[in-house]
């Protein structure tokens, strides 16, 4: 992949490599990059930071891309308390989630939107779920809000599993995890006002993750319950 000179990008994770250098995964315009950054440590290091707006040169052609410049650019997202472990847990799904090299400039532009709104102090729970949400659209994983995996519309006393390959598919037992008509269609259109749909949403979200997930949990949920 020909890459542009001094591209947008994020540190999405960072750690030691080799003697004085770190491997670093980057989130760009052009998909997350993983790159070796020389002489990490000390000073230099200092810019290896999640949350932080960069431009960064990659050289080099293959997987493991190197370093040749970075530089701070912008207004960093300060986050603190929950709204930090949110930021490490939306590093944590693009590093398990997104393809290397693959571009996603709506992704890119989504993340940084909602590190500014994390630091802004917004409520949490909505930002999350939108992101989830944009994430799986991005990557061909999304199904519709509202209707189901017949074509019908959602009816509002209606009771709605997840097939996570398939889409919404109508019930009529009652049996855990299903969800109703009224909150998915209050998802489909962002009203968090309607009760219960923040957290049937979260529900939705972790459905939907897991199977492209795995069975390896998230360190970043389980810094949350720890906090």
């Amino acid at each position: 992949m020909d890459l542009p000179v001094g591209q947008p990008a994020y540190v999405l994770h960072s750690r030691a490599y080799r003697e004085t250098s770190a491997l670093v995964d980057f989130l760009t315009p052009q998909g997350r990059l993983r790159a070796v950054m020389r002489r990490a440590r000390g000073k230099a290091g200092s810019q290896v930071r999640p949350f932080v707006p960069l431009e960064v040169e990659f050289r080099g052609r293959g997987e493991l891309k190197n370093v040749g410049r970075l530089d701070s650019v912008g207004v960093a997202a300060w986050l603190h308390g929950d709204a930090l472990f949110s930021g490490l847990y939306l590093n944590e799904l693009l590093i398990r989630l997104l393809p290397a090299e693959d571009p996603h400039p709506v992704v890119f532009e989504h993340y940084a939107a909602t590190l500014q709104a994390l630091a802004a102090g917004r409520p949490l729970e909505p930002l999350l779920r939108a992101f989830e949400w944009r994430l799986l659209d991005e990557l061909g994983y999304a199904f519709a809000l509202d209707q189901d995996i017949n074509g019908d519309p959602l009816a509002v006393d209606g009771l709605y599993r997840l097939q996570v390959d398939a889409g919404l598919e109508r019930v009529y037992l009652l049996q855990p995890g299903l969800f109703n008509g009224a909150e998915l269609l209050a998802m489909a259109d962002a009203d968090w006002d309607i009760p219960g749909a923040l957290s049937a949403a979260k529900r939705l979200m972790r459905q939907a993750l897991a199977v492209h997930l795995g069975a390896r949990p998230l360190v970043s949920r389980e810094l949350f319950r720890k906090r």
